[in-house]
């Protein structure tokens, strides 16, 4: 079957000077515009496109790809809002429409918002910004220290909501926040804790480090104090965000591997930095 809003894998069934024939299974033959590929196209080859719908209904396919499929989270712009809701860009000729009822502020042109995708009940793509309807404060099968993909919503009193893997909701801490992070935005974190309540602490750190992974920090520091002829003005009273932006890694992390390092014999502290060990 045919997946609207999603990425289809279609048999090429015929070559022609200005379009290609897929085999769109239950929906019948699609045209791909012969633009839309580059290279040499066989009948027989597959191609991988997305396929969305037009105005008449019908499923269009195309090699471009949209910032988002159907049950994902995008950041997108609003450009049009007229009588019957508003247009966002998701990078197709398309834009997709967000219903009025499922704007959860009035939108403006110009401005960006996080968009869910989705299918209304005629089958057609929509988006909606009604996130909290769509995204819950459940776990799933996420485990302490899995490292997940998250797209950051809105800020609250102890820090920054995020979608989870486009499913769930956690929380970023703003006091465990080593770098600066905006609404939209989208990377790799970790699952910190999965709380009694089912919600979800995030972490911009691997928790739980092991001993090979201190390892790792303990030698990225004595790379860095070998490029800076033997010191660095860091110790274990320097603020978060200074280790964070040296070596991407919690302050309680760093101290352990300094702490290791120390051991070993391998540096020195002084009262304004750490020293390597000739």
């Amino acid at each position: 079957m045919l997946q609207i809003g999603q990425y289809n894998q279609l048999e090429v069934l015929e070559v022609g000077i200005y379009g290609i024939i897929l085999d769109g299974l239950d929906r019948g033959r699609l045209l791909l515009p012969r633009r839309s590929v580059t290279g040499n196209v066989e009948v027989g080859q597959s191609l991988e496109v997305f396929v969305f719908l037009d105005a008449e209904g019908d499923p269009v396919p195309t090699t471009d790809r949209p910032a988002a499929t159907v049950g994902e989270v995008a950041w997108l712009e609003v450009v049009e809002v007229n009588e019957v809701g508003a247009f966002v860009d998701w990078g197709l000729s398309k834009d997709l429409f967000i219903p009025f009822a499922e704007q959860q502020h009035a939108l403006g042109k110009g401005r960006h918002t996080l968009v869910k995708i989705y299918l209304d009940n005629q089958g057609r793509l929509a988006g909606s910004t009604r996130i909290d309807h769509w995204i819950k404060d459940e776990p799933g099968n996420l485990k302490r220290g899995e490292k997940v993909r998250v797209i950051v919503g809105d800020k609250t009193e102890l820090g920054y909501k995020a979608v989870i893997n486009h499913q769930s909701w956690g929380l970023l801490y703003s006091n465990e926040l080593y770098q600066r992070i905006r609404k939209g935005q989208s990377f790799d974190a970790f699952v910190k804790r999965v709380r009694d309540d089912g919600k979800i602490d995030l972490s911009l750190t691997q928790p739980g480090f092991s001993k090979g992974k201190i390892e790792g920090i303990s030698e990225d520091i004595i790379a860095a104090l070998q490029e800076n002829d033997g010191f660095l003005p860091v110790t274990d009273k320097s603020p978060p965000k200074e280790i964070y932006t040296r070596f991407k890694v919690s302050k309680k992390v760093f101290k352990q591997a300094v702490g290791a390092l120390y051991k070993a014999r391998r540096i020195t502290l002084e009262s304004d930095g750490i020293r390597l060990v000739r």
